[in-house]
């Protein structure tokens, strides 16, 4: 009889009849700032499950690495292999094989959303973006390298680390956290190359590994979704207008009303967190529209 290992923001992680199997379920949830709002968006789940099934698909035809996926169960709903996860910063040995690696890996190739707000507050400087001249660098402006960031995954809150924490954290060897980054700019160029011909571009997001057998990297959880990763539409952009194509939208409404700076503020001074509001009707229905158009956009496949 399965039960539910774990309940996150959005998606479900529930045991099968094989120890060494695990199904996930994704929820029609949505999640914004780490807070799980009350709306529900119809069929968000199955629009983040077929479309990382499809990007897990055509990772493992290129040979970039292998994946944890087994099949698509159901619409919203994914068999993948188990892998030990281990919560304790530091406490893998380096020899340990069939583990979760407890970091996550942001790879940003423009500057928006929470690094353009990191950079407005002095958190990030045009040297560490890659250029040259503060002039060089306004909302929107494609990066001249990959950004590659490395974020906790088992903390209250993400938390940018630097390579040394990052390593402390994981306890993996130099070699096996570049081999790591290698592979996400690897897939990142597999992405936009694919969603290029349709019209989009793939700003930044963030991927999950394990260490599989002889501690060879895994990619698991999802990619490549309006979850984890932020889309424009190109031609706009060409324009000069960024047209969002990822929940950054749903973001900005609580930027708007005030919420993200009641909840910062309270986040600061570590006092009880207010909750978020449920979002309005029309939202909810232009997000499902969004999630459901950009299943199609993705992936060349109707939804």
């Amino acid at each position: 009889m399965s039960e539910m290992i774990y309940h996150g923001k959005v998606k479900q992680l529930w045991s099968t009849d094989d120890p060494d199997v695990i199904e996930f379920r994704y929820t029609d949830q949505i999640s914004v700032f780490d807070q799980i709002i009350p709306s529900l968006i119809p069929r968000k789940g199955e629009s983040l499950n077929r479309t990382s099934c499809y990007w897990f698909d055509l990772v493992k035809k290129r040979g970039i690495c292998d994946t944890h996926v087994l099949n698509m169960s159901a619409p919203d709903k994914l068999v993948a292999r188990r892998f030990d996860v281990i919560r304790e910063p530091g406490a893998i040995s380096q020899e340990r094989e069939n583990v979760f690696v407890p970091l996550e890996v942001i790879c940003r190739h423009y500057l928006a959303g929470t690094a353009w707000r990191r950079f407005k507050r002095g958190e990030l400087t045009p040297d560490q973006l890659g250029f040259d001249e503060k002039n060089q660098v306004y909302e929107g402006v494609k990066l001249p390298v990959p950004f590659l960031e490395v974020s906790t995954k088992f903390e209250a809150f993400d938390r940018n680390l630097d390579r040394g924490e990052a390593l402390e954290i994981s306890n993996l060897r130099p070699e096996e956290l570049d081999e790591i980054l290698a592979i996400v700019l690897e897939i990142d160029e597999l992405i936009q190359e694919e969603v290029g011909s349709r019209g989009l571009i793939h700003v930044d997001g963030k991927k999950e590994f394990a260490l599989g057998p002889d501690r060879t990297p895994v990619l698991v959880d999802s990619f490549g979704t309006l979850d984890e990763d932020r889309w424009w539409d190109s031609d706009a952009l060409e324009e000069g207008r960024i047209v969002q194509l990822s929940k950054e939208f749903v973001r900005q409404h609580y930027l708007e009303t005030g919420h993200h700076d009641e909840l910062k503020a309270a986040r600061d001074a570590g006092t009880e967190e207010p909750p978020i509001p449920p979002l309005p009707d029309h939202i909810i229905a232009e997000t499902a529209d969004l999630y459901a158009n950009m299943y199609e956009r993705l992936t060349g496949q109707k939804f």
